[in-house]
């Protein structure tokens, strides 16, 4: 309902970039900066975001990536009712 899922764009042969769209617009908008500090601090989350730009891929489309995995663990943490917990380094 966010509005992260990637949607392709082709045809045939034809390849074009994938991209995001409907959902809420205010979600997204909300959770881009907490993704941000999430690939500077969290160490789960840079690490994907690293391995998504060692890969070749854009530094926002990264960001989107990291920002959808944020959405999918609060929605996981609502649904079995816990709060979130660092893992231990």
């Amino acid at each position: 309902l966010a509005g992260l899922a990637p949607i392709s764009r082709q045809s045939g042969k034809w390849q074009g970039k994938e991209r995001i769209q409907g959902g809420r617009a205010s979600v997204r908008h909300a959770v881009y900066l907490p993704a941000v500090v999430a690939t500077r601090f969290n160490p789960d989350m840079k690490a994907k975001y690293e391995q998504l730009i060692s890969t070749g891929k854009c530094k926002k489309l990264a960001i989107t990536a990291v920002m959808r995995k944020l959405i999918v663990m609060a929605n996981a943490l609502l649904r079995d009712q816990r709060k979130w917990t660092q893992n231990p380094a």
